[in-house]
Parts: structure tokens; sequence; C-alpha cells
């Protein structure tokens, strides 16, 4: 990883809420509102903006874990903010703390754990998956 990683850095997404956003199963909508699915993605995504600029030509990150709560519903039209902000970090785990929020207030939170790993490596494990 390149230098200059800082606790407390933060990165921020932006999306607006589909209906293929919707809390779904097999294609069948549940509940007609932003999903948890779709959070989770938005957090890892948002979490993802803070490693990109450190990650040397050889590196590539892998998720590790996420933590999420999700607490409020959102309707499709409504825009959502993912902001992500570095808690600890080392030579290969980056960890970030996410909060999402609509207009109304904050609708989840959670953590994202990231993994910088060589892409070689990445690629060997993917191999062995598939064997």
């Amino acid at each position: 990883m390149k230098e200059g990683m800082k606790i407390g850095q933060t990165a921020t997404i932006e999306a607006v809420v589909t209906p293929e956003m919707y809390a779904q199963f097999e294609g069948n909508v549940v509940h007609p509102v932003y999903s948890t699915v779709s959070m989770v993605y938005h957090m890892e995504w948002a979490a993802r903006q803070i490693i990109l600029p450190f990650l040397e030509d050889h590196e590539e990150g892998m998720g590790g874990a996420v933590r999420v709560k999700h607490v409020a519903p959102t309707a499709a039209g409504t825009k959502i903010t993912a902001i992500a902000e570095l808690t600890s970090f080392t030579h290969q785990k980056v960890v970030t703390s996410v909060v999402v929020r609509n207009e109304k207030g904050i609708i989840g939170e959670g953590e994202v754990t990231q993994y910088i790993l060589p892409k070689l490596e990445i690629e060997k494990k993917i191999r062995a998956s598939l064997e």
C-alpha cells in the first residue's frame, strides 16, 4: 500500500433508490423500498473509495467482512448518501465505519473490512476455488 492513509479519512458515494434496489428475492418484491442488499453494496463501494488511491499496481482490495444495521426504509426516487470513515488499518487490513442516510436521517450503519492483497494471490485463491 502507498503511504498517506490516515485514520478519520472519509469517502462519500451517493445514489438514488430505484426499483432494482427494492427488497426482493428471485425477482419477487417483498417490500418496495431500498433493500439491505443494496445498502451493503453502497457501504462496500464507499469503503472501497478509501483504499483506491493507496493501492499499488500489483495490489487489489478484497472484502473480508460487513456488519450492517438497517434501521429505516427508503422509497424509490430518494437520494441516499453512504459515508465511510477509516477507523483502523494495517499493511493488509482496512476497517471503515459506514453510515447511510436519506433526507430524513440515518437509515443504516455498520462496518466494512477489506484486505489488501497482491493480485497474484487473489488470482490463486480464485483458481483454487474453481478446482
